[in-house]
């Protein structure tokens, strides 16, 4: 259940799902793009400033299953101890069939994670720090697991001209209670470093990010499979890293965004089509003191995930007392 797949078994990938739909529009993995999105403080927790303040988003994704994926945010100025955001990130499973080692039918039951986090930022000039202490939980058939986790981040901005550079260090913890005695859960920890950049005359803003860089191969290769599969090449495995992203700024309240990401497309495509995997767009319109935003990410042929997206500023409601 993760936006891509890397090679080894981890608990908690669904915090790796994109909370957005900017973040999903632009490819799953976004750290540096700063003061744009409250969202993407899930991503990197320096993502935000002041300016964000009296920001609050909902979130949806419609994955595949019937698996439901929603999300909240809400950053809140504390005066001299600056703005603080604190969120909810929710996967809903459904209803799933059990069976037991026989193939009985052993009923329904379900199963569910949530992350709920807490994060800071402080600016120094033209760099900002930040934090997110995020507390997960995974519950399945009655099994369930809990962590304490923390994301670190930083982020530069240029003064002179439109660049960022983002680091971000995630997923730092330690796991409270495993699913059983025998269970030897680990987190899915990341180290991500990112770029964002505007050229002056030009209505568009990229952006290239690379994740997993503590791990030099990501690939799944098995060398035993009958299937033909051949063995990932050096770029490939190199470019497997590295998520970009693209925006359209047609005006100050439009925008059309697409991404790639390589991992997806080698991890989840066919041997016969690829389809549209790896690939994922999407729009964002501003209308008063609400943003709306949709995007699609492509998986494989039978199909993709959708995101939606709703933020407002509430704080127009309070100073003008209306929209």
């Amino acid at each position: 259940m993760v936006y891509g797949q890397s090679d080894g078994q981890r608990s908690f990938e669904f915090m790796n799902i994109p909370s957005s739909a900017k973040l999903m529009g632009l490819g799953g993995v976004n750290i540096s793009q700063a003061n744009e999105d409250l969202n993407l403080a899930y991503s990197n927790p320096a993502l935000t400033s002041d300016t964000l303040s009296g920001m609050v988003s909902f979130n949806y994704l419609s994955y595949f299953a019937n698996v439901g994926v929603a999300s909240f945010i809400y950053q809140h100025s504390l005066g001299k101890y600056g703005p603080w955001h604190i969120g909810v990130h929710h996967v809903d499973y459904g209803e799933i069939d059990g069976y037991d080692d026989t193939g009985g039918d052993l009923g329904e039951f379900q199963a569910g994670e949530t992350v709920v986090f807490l994060g800071k930022s402080h600016q120094v000039r033209h760099f900002t720090v930040g934090a997110n202490l995020k507390f997960a939980y995974s519950g399945i058939a009655g099994y369930s697991s809990s962590a304490l986790l923390m994301d670190l981040g930083g982020i530069f901005q240029h003064p002179n001209i439109n660049f960022s550079a983002g680091l971000a260090i995630k997923n730092l913890g330690v796991i409270l209670s495993d699913y059983s005695e025998t269970s030897d859960s680990s987190l899915p920890f990341d180290v991500q470093v990112g770029m964002t950049f505007k050229p002056e005359h030009m209505p568009f803003r990229f952006s290239f990010t690379g994740h997993h860089l503590h791990q030099g191969d990501i690939s799944y290769y098995d060398a035993g499979q009958s299937s033909g599969q051949e063995e990932p090449g050096k770029f490939d495995k190199i470019f497997r890293h590295i998520v970009v992203g693209a925006e359209l700024l047609l005006t100050k309240n439009v925008n059309l965004r697409f991404g790639y990401n390589h991992l997806v497309r080698q991890e989840l495509k066919l041997e016969e089509a690829a389809g549209g995997a790896g690939f994922s767009y999407g729009l964002m319109f501003r209308v008063k003191a609400f943003e709306f935003a949709y995007s699609r990410g492509g998986y494989h042929v039978a199909g993709g995930a959708h995101s939606f997206t709703l933020t407002a500023n509430t704080n127009m409601f309070f100073r003008k007392g209306k929209v």
